[in-house]
Formats: C-alpha cells, structure tokens, sequence
C-alpha cells in the first residue's frame, strides 16, 4: 500500500490589511471597473489638495506626480496608527476591547507598509524613466504637504473618526482613478516590461501596465477599507462582550 504524505500548507496568509494580488486578467478587468465607476463626491480638504498637486505640479498625469501622491498617501495610517497606540494604553484591562484595537493597529500598519511599496516601486520608474526631481518641488514641499495632511488626518480622527476616513477615502479614490486612467492614456506600458527590483515584496508583473494597474486597485481596497471603518464606532463607545475580563 502506497502512503501518501500531506505536507501542510504554510503559505502565509494576507493580512486583512494586505490588498489582494490579481491576475492580469483581473487587473484588466479591474482597470475598467475603476474606469467606468463615477468618482466620489470628494470634500472641500480632499478638493484643495488635489488642486494644489495640479497647480505645482500640473494638471497632467506623470509618475513624477505619482511619486508625489504616495508620498503623502502614507500619513493618515500613521496618525490613525498614533490614535490606536493610545487607544490601547486606555483599554488594556479590558483584554477583548484591547484585541480589537491591537488588530486595527496591525491593519493600519499593513497598508502603510503597502502605501510605502508603491512609493518605492514609483520612485525606481521616475529614476529609470531618467526624471529630473528638484529639492524644492519633490522633497521639500511634499514634506511639507505631509506634515500638514498628518495633522488634519489625526485632528480630524480625535474630534470624528469618520471625518478623517472620510477624507482617506477620497484621496484614495483619487488615486485609484489617476492610476487606471494614466494606463489608460499610456497604451506602451502594456509592451514595456515591469522592473524586478521589488517583485520578490511586492510581487511580479509582466508590464509596468499591470504593475501600475495592480496599485490602483490597491488605492481601491484601501478605499474601501476606510468607508467600512467610517461605519464603525470609535473604540472607546464598542460595547464590551459579555464575559470579557474587566
């Protein structure tokens, strides 16, 4: 009789966090969906930001001005990260209340960490594309963008959480649609083959087409992600399940 050996699977798997990686078939499919799905209604901060992104660097879509977005991108998940931080120092005796936030915390980290790939990924295009960056246009002034946005993103979560997802997902709406759009208007970029110097993080694409598609539904997760949580009540208001240690 033959013995068959299970291996067990230890594949680890995504965080909630984690966006899914597609198919190219199913980053196609997913360009069109963003392509054909109207955009938020964005609100007046979301509005004037993207308003100053086109009056410094242009109403055009480039990957200069993409790098530029992701920059920011990062800072609302660092600030909600701050909220959760001190979230737990407040609810640790209550363990299942603190559970809750510790996994919102991991949450918030993952797509930060995702946010900063596609920084990276965006930054090695820019160079291999030979983009000039100027100091004051693509260091300091995001810099500056971003200290800004951080605090609007963290005052806003500290008096209404909501207003402050709301506001995240508005810019990654925006995002989402620059993306499919941008390939959209690039047709090469379906010939032009995708750099490996962060696939072995971020995972491998065949086209910068797709690697670029594959961002922009990441923006749509994220998205998504940010109206669930504009739903949901604030920590401190979750009512404790029966039986919970005090």
């Amino acid at each position: 009789m033959t013995t068959t050996l299970i291996t067990p699977d230890t594949t680890p798997k995504p965080h909630a966090g984690a966006p899914p990686k597609l198919s190219a078939d199913r980053l196609r499919l997913a360009q069109l969906e963003t392509l054909n799905t109207p955009r938020l209604r964005y609100g007046l901060l979301a509005r004037a930001l993207f308003k100053q992104m086109d009056l410094v660097y242009g109403k055009e879509r480039t990957l200069v001005k993409f790098t530029m977005l992701e920059f920011i991108a990062r800072v609302p998940y660092q600030a909600w990260e701050r909220m959760g931080y001190h979230a737990l120092a407040r609810v640790r005796r209550r363990s299942a209340l603190a559970k809750r936030v510790h996994e919102r915390i991991a949450e918030t980290r993952e797509e930060q960490d995702n946010e900063q790939w596609h920084l990276l990924i965006l930054q090695d295009l820019v160079q291999r594309a030979g983009h000039k960056q100027s100091f004051l246009l693509h260091r300091l002034a995001p810099w500056l963008v971003a200290f800004f946005y951080y605090h609007v993103s963290w005052l806003l979560f500290l008096v209404k959480p909501e207003w402050s997802y709301r506001l995240n997902a508005d810019f990654e709406d925006h995002a989402e649609h620059e993306y499919m759009a941008y390939v959209a208007e690039h047709p090469e970029l379906d010939r032009t083959p995708a750099p490996t110097t962060y696939a072995e993080e971020y995972g491998h694409y065949a086209t910068v087409a797709d690697l670029l598609r594959q961002i922009g539904h990441d923006e749509r997760v994220h998205k998504e992600d940010s109206v669930v949580h504009m739903k949901a009540p604030r920590f401190q208001d979750a009512p404790e399940p029966a039986g919970s240690a005090a």
